[in-house]
């Protein structure tokens, strides 16, 4: 099958597409994966997409309609895959928005940046959040056709994600046996996602019984509290039965998560003990003048009183080791795209000379020199399926984008105080990585918002160093421009992904951008307010003083390290950490480029066993163990279910691990609103099983 061309044998369904029961039902969808990625952000730093979640159950609930109500009826009649992609539409984008919920806002509460508490400040986030999305909601109409149609094929533009969705919602709608699989994995869906969402809310009530299994913790107790085991546990070696990390790791497989276990080893199990043992960080007693509990520790504070260069704690000396790693990868990854960065350049050359000398026609002039250089091969021809009365008009998105960017700089200005000069930066700056991410999307399937929100904060601090500016407001504009880049990059490569599921499905693009501006409505009000529900309920979240919490906030600890680190006129980094970092950071860069270069060929098969130094890094700012083994436990479980019955796999593996991530996500919200209402299991729940507390 040509991957640049729309399916052709798909099934016959009504013209009415932008249907109520599908806006509906995706917003639901959406809902539920935002409110669970700002949980699992929280934890974690890492976020789902909607995509097959939103494609499986608007599935089954849709066809649900269709089959069970009456042809007349409001909710009723026929349901075909565009309208399944409508559902799946509305869902993505109500679902995003939420990456800076989990680093760049909790990071300026933290640095006391902002007002006292996220819920004093709602209408201020809303209106970033507001404007900045919909910068990437109008900017993804010009990327949809240049990436999925007009340098699709030249630059191998298939957004692998995007496509499977695509093909996932064709086969479901394929007569019968697409719907028997369809709702077997909708059985399997709901079945993972209420499991994970009871688990997740009665296991607060009995912490060290149901969830968290402190193994090194009983072998204390049975020790009669005399052996080396708290030792173990002071690190936080336990097992942890998350089942959204379970899931995790049933979709990424064993390298990645073998490498985010691996990462977890040499940090916290070899790194951090070798600094304690040498005096060179520092632990926090946990002990209270219990003699049962004497050498019970904590290493993993990020209070100011450890956030000392010359007297550190481990996880501050850890943190920019992960840091510049993240960040020195990130890079790495990105320059290796070169050529295609190349290809996308020149053919954006030649789309503009097709714009002028299309403009110069219609004012009567022949500018031959452009038609030529605007040319294109037919081999690289992509036919566009949507007519040209599907299209959205120039006249529909440009004057938005235009108005988004104005009122960008007005907001930036009166709810931040950032100088319009910084905005205009902040918004050359987000149109670039807009453009790279979406590149990158297409052909990688990888996102990289790392390397351009740290790109961000890293220009942005060069730009305005000289200006002289109090410590304080240079990292809020910091923060705030690097916040406005991860919402407008993220935004528009999502959207343009989803409008490749359209392109394959012949959805009509002006449909879809229709429901994409109603999700995206959505998610503004949404993202915000599931932050400040947590917030609230966990108010460690925002607490830079608070030495434990239920959230680790490893994109946050990031995004604080980042701005502190480029406005502080005194490097706050512990020198020996420093220098680690830097040979970190080399190695890092080299091993991306032996997976690039050396594992070819012959070799090619050596790839799939290359560790994965994302995960590494991320191992490094996430000072919980717990989750790399979880990922572990995923990816074997989906190694063996995969070898021995692959077939099975096909239909109840990913949409379990979907069931499971979004349960526990919701599971999660539900333990906030408890936690919010006084009956949370920090009140009620038992502490059997824990070291000391669990709370």
């Amino acid at each position: 099958m040509d991957p640049f061309k729309p399916f052709d044998n798909l099934p016959e369904e009504s013209s009415k597409l932008l249907t109520f029961r599908a806006l509906f039902v995706g917003l639901c969808c959406g809902a539920l994966v935002n409110a669970s990625n700002v949980y699992l952000g929280l934890r974690t730093g890492w976020t789902f997409t909607a995509n097959l979640f939103g494609a499986i159950a608007g599935f089954a609930i849709l066809k649900s309609f269709s089959t069970f109500l009456p042809e007349t009826s409001f909710l009723g009649g026929s349901f075909g895959p565009r309208e399944n992609n409508i559902c799946q539409t509305t869902a993505m984008a109500s679902s995003g928005l939420t990456h800076v919920f989990i680093s760049a806002f909790p990071a300026m509460y933290q640095l006391k940046l902002l007002g006292e508490s996220p819920q004093q400040d709602y209408l201020k986030i809303v209106a970033l959040t507001a404007v900045s999305g919909y910068f990437g909601y109008f900017f993804a109409i010009p990327m949809r056709r240049f990436f999925i149609v007009y340098v699709a094929r030249e630059l191998q533009s298939v957004f692998p994600t995007a496509s499977a969705t695509a093909m996932t919602i064709r086969f479901m709608h394929l007569a019968t046996t697409g719907e028997a699989i369809a709702k077997m994995k909708m059985t399997a869906l709901s079945i993972a996602f209420g499991a994970a969402l009871i688990l997740r809310v009665v296991s607060q009530y009995a912490l060290g019984i149901l969830y968290d299994w402190h193994v090194f913790t009983w072998i204390y107790i049975w020790g009669n509290y005399n052996n080396g085991a708290l030792a173990v546990e002071n690190w936080g070696w336990y097992i942890e039965w998350t089942p959204a990390f379970i899931g995790s790791g049933m979709l990424v497989g064993l390298n990645v998560s073998a490498s985010f276990l691996a990462g977890s080893i040499i940090a916290w199990g070899i790194i951090g003990p070798a600094l304690v043992h040498n005096n060179m960080a520092w632990g926090i007693d946990l002990g209270k003048g219990d003699p049962k509990w004497e050498g019970h520790m904590t290493f993993t504070s990020l209070g100011l009183a450890a956030c000392n260069k010359d007297h550190p704690s481990p996880r501050y000396w850890i943190l920019w080791p992960g840091v510049l790693l993240l960040i020195a990868v990130s890079f790495t990854e990105l320059a290796l795209q070169w050529r295609i960065l190349y290809f996308a350049g020149k053919a954006l050359c030649r789309g503009l000379a097709t714009g002028v000398y299309t403009l110069g026609r219609a004012m009567g002039k022949e500018l031959n020199a452009f038609q030529h250089f605007g040319s294109q091969s037919d081999e690289d021809y992509v036919e566009d399926s949507a007519t040209d009365d599907e299209q959205v008009k120039m006249w529909m998105w440009l004057p938005g984008l235009v108005l988004s960017i104005i009122c960008i700089c007005i907001v930036l200005k009166v709810e931040f105080d950032m100088p319009v000069g910084v905005s205009l930066l902040s918004l050359i700056l987000t149109t670039f990585f807009s453009f790279v991410c979406t590149q990158c999307t297409g052909v990688t399937d990888i996102t990289p918002l790392t390397a351009a929100t740290k790109a961000s904060q890293l220009i942005l601090g060069g730009a305005t160093r000289s200006e002289g500016w109090e410590i304080a407001k240079a990292q809020r504009l910091n923060l705030i421009g690097g916040a406005m880049c991860s919402i407008g990059a993220s935004e528009t490569a999502h959207l343009t992904s989803d409008f490749r599921i359209g392109f394959l499905l012949r959805t009509p693009p002006k449909l879809q951008w229709f429901a994409q501006g109603l999700g995206t409505l959505a998610a503004v009000f949404l993202a915000p307010t599931m932050f400040s529900l947590f917030a609230k309920a966990y108010p460690c979240i925002t607490d830079i003083h608070a030495d434990t919490c239920a959230f680790t906030v490893p994109s946050v600890s990031a995004w604080r390290a980042t701005a502190i680190a480029i406005t502080d006129p005194t490097l706050p980094i512990p020198t020996s950490s420093g220098i680690f970092a830097i040979i970190f950071a080399i190695l890092g860069s080299l091993m991306v480029l032996v997976r690039h270069y050396l594992w070819v060929g012959n070799w090619a098969f050596m790839k799939k066993y290359h560790p994965n130094f994302m995960c590494i890094g991320l191992a490094f700012v996430l000072p919980q163990t717990q989750f790399g083994l979880a990922m572990t436990i995923g990816a074997t479980i989906t190694a063996i279910w995969r070898k021995r019955n692959p077939e099975n796999f096909d239909i109840y593996g990913y949409a379990i691990a979907s069931g499971l991530i979004a349960g526990e996500g919701i599971g999660g919200v539900i333990n906030a609103i408890f936690q919010v209402a006084g009956i949370g299991g920090d009140k009620y729940g038992s502490n059997a099983g824990c070291p000391m507390s669990c709370k």
